[in-house]
């Protein structure tokens, strides 16, 4: 019985209603945000999936980009059927900066990187310049 409660109370808080089947891991793409002379740029890793298969909305000061798939694969002989359901989804959302110019917002996937281009305003353009001054 000892086996029993060591695998219970080593499982994470998750994994307590699975019932003895593995669970799934909950799956949230990795995300890097770089901040660049013109811009910020958002890149999520989630491979496998298709630029159909994401929503992007802007709440706001607020995008949200979440994606669900479903996929179905059955096989079947003579005596035996089998079944096997498959589903992700995932939604992550990032506040934005004032100086973002929300009207310009541009996504693309590419190799399993979905990239926000989150062009700044011009005003947060020359603002960002820098400049050495001398002392006089």
């Amino acid at each position: 019985m000892p086996f029993f409660f060591d695998d219970f109370l080593n499982r994470p808080f998750s994994n307590l209603l699975d019932f003895g089947f593995p669970a799934r891991p909950l799956s949230v793409p990795a995300v890097n945000i770089t901040e660049r002379q013109d811009d910020f740029l958002v890149s999520l890793a989630a491979p496998g999936l298709k630029k159909d298969d994401f929503k992007i909305n802007l709440d706001g000061n607020v995008v949200i980009v979440s994606s669900e798939k479903e996929e179905k694969k059955e096989e079947s002989d003579d005596k035996i059927t089998c079944r096997e359901f498959s589903y992700s989804s995932f939604e992550r959302s990032f506040s934005l900066p004032d100086e973002v110019n929300n009207d310009k917002i541009d996504a693309r996937y590419n190799d399993g990187i979905l990239e926000l281009v989150l062009p700044k305003k011009e005003e947060a353009k020359k603002a960002a310049i820098s400049k050495e001054i001398k002392v006089k």
